[in-house]
């Protein structure tokens, strides 16, 4: 799928008039008010759904009970079920009683090695094992939100299986958070697995993110890059060792790094245009030397890089290579470099937003529906969007009167979601699903 080197498309035409203005969507209205009348009798589900995977979370890999509680609701709703896809993950094939298009929807079903601080009475007190190191266990992300969202998704949808015009897949895929060392895991082994491939081959993926900074009823959403691509890179700079009271009898590896570091900085500062899109080298570990007064023989630095545009990641790889190495050089040392790929850009089809936002308009309201800007967070949602045209938006979890400011940020030991958000999630799903169908069968 090409991809424009442009953060973002011309701005979108945001009055885009009635739906059915819109080349190739239109509303079967009976169909989506029966969805959403169904979403309203079903959040107490959604949220009790949700209240038990908070309360027994799994890291990325070992969603295995996770794994099973998703398998047996979508069996119970004569679904066609998949398990143990990229270890964990849970795929269902929901075939609608008429002709249409195959649509993806995808949640993350995974937690994080967080221990958690809230005083919810469904608080994880969950244990584990992470990389070697105990750990506590907590769906700090409101990866838990994501299940019990695209659980009731599917239970409407079934609930209209004869009306439905093409198919459905249910994408519940584990490790977004990133996969135990050494092994493999997340979206790209999803992929890999042929989860876009075999079966029913979705032409496009609806996925989203409930935020707890963004209010309750609210809807985010950014054309282009929306979220950064992230890399990891890896700086081993070898000197020669020598007495701390004597450095001029070796090559210091230290010192080089400290310039190294600076080096790097002025790739972002100086080198790259960032009214393209926003980039960042952040050096995240270092280590060197065992004694205050021994110059080590070498010193080993890590990182992440984070861009919104797939020109400027390749840039930033080929200039964190070239100033690492001759800065070294300049000092009579040696830097090996190694930049290891890991999520690409989370990228929204611009064609697609724009055909689906007359949806969240309808769903939301106009005024709900907010244009973002892009974030330097990552998302693996990104691999599937590298086959198919994909949409990944941003759903409101933050209470109402709340400022982002007051409450926790995700991946901290305090998150939390106000759970009068996941009706709209719910209702985002279907109604994506529903208008894309009803758009594909009027052409």
């Amino acid at each position: 799928m090409k991809r424009s080197s442009t953060l973002l498309p011309k701005v979108l035409p945001l009055c885009l008039g009635m739906l059915v203005s819109v080349p190739g969507l239109a509303q079967d209205s009976k169909l989506l008010a029966r969805a959403n009348t169904m979403a309203d009798k079903l959040e107490p589900k959604v949220i009790e759904w949700r209240r038990d995977f908070h309360q027994y979370p799994e890291l990325g890999n070992r969603e295995t009970k996770t794994a099973e509680k998703i398998a047996a609701h979508l069996r119970k709703l004569g679904i066609e079920v998949e398990t143990g896809v990229a270890h964990t993950g849970v795929v269902g094939v929901l075939k609608g009683g008429k002709p249409g298009p195959v649509v993806a929807l995808r949640a993350d079903i995974d937690g994080l090695p967080v221990t958690e601080r809230t005083d919810v009475p469904f608080a994880s007190r969950e244990r584990s094992t992470y990389n070697g190191q105990e750990v506590g266990v907590m769906h700090a992300c409101g990866h838990d939100t994501h299940i019990a969202m695209l659980m009731g998704a599917a239970e409407i949808l079934a609930g209209m299986q004869k009306d439905l015009k093409g198919t459905v897949k249910f994408i519940f895929q584990p490790a977004e958070e990133g996969s135990p060392i050494g092994e493999e895991g997340g979206a790209a082994l999803m992929v890999k697995e042929g989860v876009l491939d075999k079966g029913p081959k979705p032409e496009v993926i609806f996925g989203l993110h409930i935020n707890s900074q963004t209010e309750v009823g609210t809807i985010k959403y950014t054309p282009g890059g929306t979220m950064a691509s992230a890399d990891i890179f890896r700086i081993k700079v070898k000197g020669k060792q020598s007495h701390g009271a004597y450095p001029w009898s070796g090559i210091d590896p230290i010192v080089t790094s400290a310039q190294i570091i600076n080096g790097l900085q002025t790739i972002i500062s100086r080198q790259t245009q960032l009214p393209e899109g926003a980039a960042i080298i952040t050096v995240g570990s270092i280590h060197g030397g065992v004694r205050n007064n021994i110059i080590p023989e070498e010193v080993l630095m890590e990182g992440t890089i984070r861009a919104l545009d797939v020109e400027m990641q390749k840039k930033l790889h080929e200039k964190i290579k070239l100033t690492a190495t001759k800065i070294a050089e300049s000092s009579g040392a040696v830097a090996e470099v190694e930049i290891i790929p890991q999520t690409p850009v989370t990228y929204n089809d611009p064609a697609l937003t724009e055909r689906m936002l007359p949806t969240l308009h309808t769903v939301a309201g106009r005024d709900k529906v907010v244009l973002a800007k892009a974030v330097t967070g990552a998302e693996d949602f990104a691999f599937y969007q590298e086959k198919i045209p994909g949409l990944f938006l941003f759903v409101g979890g933050m209470s109402k009167g709340k400022k982002p400011e007051e409450v926790a940020p995700h991946h901290t030991p305090d998150f939390l979601i106000d759970e009068s958000g996941l009706k709209l999630g719910v209702k985002t799903l279907t109604s994506l699903t529903l208008n894309y169908m009803e758009g594909k069968s009027k052409k």
